[in-house]
């Protein structure tokens, strides 16, 4: 495992292929919204990397994923860890 930025990443590499993964947790936000003197509250999730993860999508498995991150491509995946 390498450090990057004070955060772990796991390095697979192969014929100049270059994936890095580390395990990420769901960050619950509480946004407001005045609309005709009406404030409304809605709550989102958050990876990091200014990712939105779907409500549903966080009920359903939880709040820790595998956020895996191809250089070469630009393709991040984001996935349940499984328990």
């Amino acid at each position: 495992m390498n450090k990057v930025s004070g955060k772990s990443f796991k390095k697979a590499e192969g014929n100049s292929y270059l994936m890095k993964e580390r395990e990420v947790e769901a960050k619950r936000l509480i946004g407001k919204k005045q609309v005709r003197g009406k404030i409304y509250e809605y709550e989102y999730y958050t990876l990091p990397l200014n990712l939105y993860i779907p409500k549903s999508m966080v009920e359903k498995f939880g709040v820790k994923y595998m956020l895996q991150v191809d250089e070469d491509t630009g393709t991040i995946t984001i996935k349940p860890r499984s328990s």
